[in-house]
């Protein structure tokens, strides 16, 4: 697995509003979030495949043994079921899209 980079070339360019349109056509159901320095997301995992999308600062992930250091326009697909951790780093908040791969006939 990966880190990805948003591609402003290909994507638009990287916007909450740009990055929730491009995900939601690829079938995810986002939300946008602000976390301040020190919040930290203990060791968890998701009924769904998810991507976590930097808009803002900096954002780790610990995942498969793996340290992600997300940046500005860094995204990180995650699947369903995956054992993950999370916090974000320095003094900046994190602003990022939260996305969740919608499942067909799943009520909402």
């Amino acid at each position: 697995m990966k880190a990805h980079h948003w591609d402003p070339e290909v994507d638009g360019p990287l916007t909450a509003a740009t990055a929730t349109s491009r995900l939601q056509e690829l079938g995810y159901r986002c939300a946008c979030y602000t976390y301040p320095p020190g919040t930290v997301f203990p060791e968890h995992s998701h009924e769904l495949d998810k991507i976590d999308l930097v808009l803002k600062g900096r954002f780790l992930i610990c995942m498969d043994q793996r340290e992600y250091l997300l940046g500005e326009g860094d995204y990180l697909e995650i699947p369903m079921g995956t054992m993950h951790r999370a916090a974000v780093v320095g003094d900046e908040e994190v602003i990022s899209i939260d996305a969740e791969r919608l499942v067909r006939g799943t009520p909402e």
